[in-house]
């Protein structure tokens, strides 16, 4: 009989009978999913080896036209089936991809791989995939802060009110405060933006990172081993490569990579977590489709699940993070294979993660409702005590004692708010001040004296100057992605 929670049966590995990562089954983008995928990075080897040949035959060496003609002819012929056969007697997945390459080119079998090491395959392409993923993620983040531009253009000048330590503040505008999501996000966009132009290639450097072998090959001459690199570089689309390496490049790089991918992360968190605090205020909310459930027991419920799931992501996206940092740390002398299996798995999941984030983020940003009313409300309910200060100085303007005005308004406020705290009722400052003849000298400036807006200061100038100095520059190099003008 079987244990109780045991599946039964156990099946063939494949389909919906093994595990496989939620990031690339359910949530990222196939786009994303296939530069991480084997076929993007066996295909990228193919084509590094293509290149060291067509470099090396440049530069003198016997390679002759028909074995470069043969290795273009095979670089989507990947026989992955073979591969796997080979790596399991090899124990090498280079080495078995030589030779699975080598099968369907017999005549060029021989000068693949030449003077090369693994890493001259495995880590040019994952700086070339590093590369291709950034250029994937920069064009959506910058949609995303387009769309948010977009939110907090249209409500630039809609009160609300602010909170510090998630307690009633001055009121701001929800554009303001949208800006503040906006801002975090340009950096984001301007550090990934940096570390992905920071790229350099390894090049081709040899075992331990000084191109003895290539040398060898090239029978001692120094120039041409140095043309070898640089031609390799350009073909790869690199504007520069490493001088110095060890056998990897080093792996402070994808400290740098994860750097920013994580800070993105603790951006997105923070956007999301006040769009899930706005929407238990009933403030804002996110989309919610027509025939979207929000809760299996409970039929009334519109919980902000999109931005849950960011959050939840974005926390995994941050503690990726530590992965490249203690990897860097324990990387002996010119390299240590302990970086391997880690870096397979971290640096793919970041860029699904953030790919995640992102899409999710769009979707958020495109559909954001705003309740005004409730807005309008939560206001009235603070504005009468924030509004207690311009109270008295319109009292002392009107002829009142400013010691005395201080002194009343105290006990009203005082009063009030036992109504609020105690009672669960309204504020009713207000109503006690107009009740009260003493403040008869006011009372025709009450509705001036608490119109919202002439509490928000210049939250609705900071937002017009911000999107037009800071966030539509930033975007303009994204212009034929999104297909609109800034």
């Amino acid at each position: 009989m079987a244990a109780r929670g045991d599946c039964g049966a156990q099946p063939a590995a494949c389909g919906h009978d093994s595990y496989r990562s939620p990031l690339a089954s359910r949530y990222a983008s196939p786009e994303m999913c296939f530069v991480f995928s084997d076929k993007c990075k066996f295909r990228t080897w193919r084509q590094l080896w293509l290149w060291l040949a067509e470099a090396e035959q440049t530069l003198g060496l016997p390679i002759t036209d028909e074995q470069i003609q043969e290795m273009k002819s095979n670089l989507d012929n990947i026989d992955f089936k073979m591969a796997a056969e080979e790596e399991k007697k090899l124990r090498h997945d280079v080495m078995a991809h030589v030779h699975t390459f080598g099968h369907c080119c017999p005549k060029a079998a021989g000068i693949i791989h030449l003077g090369a090491t693994s890493c001259y395959v495995g880590d040019n392409t994952d700086l070339i995939i590093l590369r291709n993923a950034f250029d994937l993620l920069l064009p959506k983040l910058a949609r995303v802060i387009s769309r948010l531009a977009d939110f907090a253009k249209e409500r630039a000048d809609l009160p609300t009110l602010g909170f510090t330590h998630f307690q009633p503040a001055q009121l701001t505008t929800v554009g303001k405060r949208c800006c503040l999501w906006i801002q975090d996000l340009c950096m984001d966009l301007q550090n990934l933006k940096r570390v992905r132009d920071d790229l350099r290639f390894r090049g081709v450097k040899g075992t331990t990172g000084t191109q003895a072998s290539f040398l060898q090959l090239f029978e001692g001459d120094d120039q041409k081993v140095e043309q070898l690199d640089k031609l390799v570089t350009e073909k790869a689309g690199f504007k520069r490569a490493f001088i110095i390496t060890g056998q990897t490049y080093t792996r402070k790089v994808d400290i740098e990579v994860l750097s920013v991918l994580a800070s993105l992360g603790a951006s997105v968190h923070k956007i999301c977590t006040d769009i899930r605090l706005l929407a238990n205020l009933k403030e804002m909310e996110e989309p919610f489709e027509k025939q979207q459930i929000g809760s299996s027991a409970m039929p009334y419920k519109r919980n902000p699940m999109r931005s849950e799931r960011c959050c939840s992501l974005a926390r995994h996206l941050m503690t990726l993070i530590m992965d490249p940092l203690q990897t860097a740390s324990v990387q002996w002398f010119e390299r240590t294979l302990d970086d391997s299996a880690n870096r397979r798995i971290c640096l793919a999941e970041a860029f699904l993660t953030a790919d995640t984030i992102l899409n999710t983020l769009q979707n958020i940003s495109e559909g954001l409702v705003v309740y005004p009313k409730v807005i309008e409300r939560r206001i009235r309910q603070e504005l009468p005590f924030m509004a207690t200060e311009n109270i008295i100085m319109a009292m002392v303007k009107a002829g009142g004692n400013r010691q005395d005005c201080h002194e009343k308004i105290r006990v009203l406020s005082q009063q009030a708010a036992a109504v609020v705290k105690q009672e669960g009722g309204d504020n009713d400052l207000i109503e006690r001040i107009l009740a009260d003849a003493y403040f008869n000298p006011i009372h025709s400036q009450l509705d001036r004296l608490l119109d919202p807006s002439s509490f928000t200061g210049r939250a609705s100038q900071q937002v017009r100057r911000f999107l037009e100095e800071e966030v539509y520059p930033l975007l303009k190099p994204y212009e034929h992605v999104m297909k609109v003008s800034f």
